[in-house]
Order: C-alpha cells, then sequence, then structure tokens
C-alpha cells in the first residue's frame, strides 16, 4: 500500500529512511500507532506488519474494522508527508524479509509474548517474525516494546535471551516525573522512549531536568 506524498519531504530529517514497524497480538496498539503516526509526520517510509491477533487487539482498543483493513489504514495513516507500506503478514516474500532490503531498523510495538518469544528462538512463521530474524542476523537495530503483566520466568528469559543477541527491550511502563495530564502524554512517553533509540529526534516528552520547550 504506498499512499502519495502530499508535501515536499527532502527537507523533512527522516526523508528517505525506512524503518519496520511490527504491531502483534499484545494490549497497546496505541503505543504503535502513534510511533507510525509520528515517524510518517516527520517523512520516514514506514514499513507496517500487523498480525492477525494485532489486529483484533485494533479491533477492540481502537474500534478498527479488520474486515476494512485497507481503509481503517488510509483513515488513520493518509495525509502524512512520510510513506507508509502495508505488508500482510502471511506474505513471507515480501522484501523487508530480506537481509539485502536496506532499513534503519525495526520496532515491534507491542509485543505479545509469543511473537517475543518467536524471535528470541529464531522461529519465522510469519512476515513480522521473519523481519525481526533478519534484523537480528544483519546486526541491524531491533527493538521490541513487550506488554504484559505479571511475567513468569520463560517471559524473562526470552527477553535476556533477545538482549543478548543485540536487541533492546522497552517495556511499556509509563513515568510519571514529566506530568503526564492524559493517556496521549503516557502513550508519547513510551512512543518517545522508542524514538530515542531510533535515533529520531523528538518532543513528545519533557526530560528530566529540561524546560519544557527543549527538543533533544
Amino acid at each position: 500500500m504506498n499512499y502519495p506524498n502530499v508535501n515536499d519531504i527532502t527537507a523533512l530529517p527522516g526523508s528517505g529512511k525506512r524503518w519496520i514497524v511490527g504491531m502483534s497480538g499484545a494490549s497497546g496498539a496505541p503505543y504503535g500507532l502513534r510511533l507510525v503516526r509520528y515517524l510518517l509526520s516527520q517523512g520516514y517510509h514506514v514499513h507496517l506488519v500487523i498480525t492477525e491477533a494485532g489486529w483484533r487487539v485494533l479491533k477492540e482498543e481502537h474500534g478498527w474494522d479488520p474486515t476494512k483493513r485497507q481503509a481503517m489504514l488510509e483513515r488513520h495513516f493518509s495525509g502524512l508527508p512520510g510513506r507508509i507500506d502495508f505488508h500482510p503478514p502471511a506474505d513471507i516474500g515480501a522484501g523487508i524479509a530480506s537481509g539485502s532490503f536496506r532499513n534503519e531498523g525495526m520496532v515491534i510495538i507491542p509485543c505479545s509474548m509469543g511473537t517475543l518469544a518467536a524471535v528470541a528462538h529464531g522461529l519465522s512463521d510469519n512476515l513480522l517474525e521473519r523481519a525481526a530474524d533478519v534484523m537480528l542476523k544483519e546486526g541491524r537495530k531491533l527493538i521490541v516494546v513487550p506488554r504484559e503483566t505479571p511475567l513468569h520466568a520463560v517471559h524473562l528469559e526470552n527477553m535476556l535471551k533477545l538482549t543478548q543477541l543485540g536487541a533492546k527491550i522497552v517495556p511499556a511502563m509509563p513515568a510519571f516525573y514529566h506530568g503526564p495530564q492524559s493517556i496521549e502524554d503516557m502513550v508519547d512517553f513510551i512512543a518517545g522512549k522508542v524514538l530515542d533509540l531510533m535515533d529520531v529526534q523528538h518532543d513528545l516528552f519533557t526530560r528530566w531536568g529540561a524546560a519544557k520547550d527543549d527538543t533533544y
């Protein structure tokens, strides 16, 4: 799915840079949607993969109709200066499944414990898992945002394994030192912490010790 750019993006900070974003079947769809919208607003090229369980979460948390996927995506992401390509999870032959596909890295947000386990153990049963496996084998950035509570030993072991393989784990644990006034503020904090690891400049939250108008 390609959307035409509505503005000249050549001067935007993300112009020409590709990121892969995966959304799996854990609660926390607002985190993924916020991250994608921010990247598109900055002119990035996003390759989005949503698992079947991820679509179920979008239905429950945002009221999206999973039988009208293209319409839901267009309604939420059109009009932004970046570019988005949507890949069905069964499309295991998509470009992002190959190590020769050039990109900056991948974020799985939110990440279910099932997807986390699959990636930690090198399984590639769908495009999201395969793309994550490619990040690890190519030494590119892989950022995982797990959303589950409480955690048992297997969950923790899988997170440790991914960390040892080079992935970054960003649990969906909003902070409160920046004085959030809404759910959106708490979502922005997590999206902002992910953007920090992506080396993407943003002003989604006020950093500790910073003035409210500072941008980093």
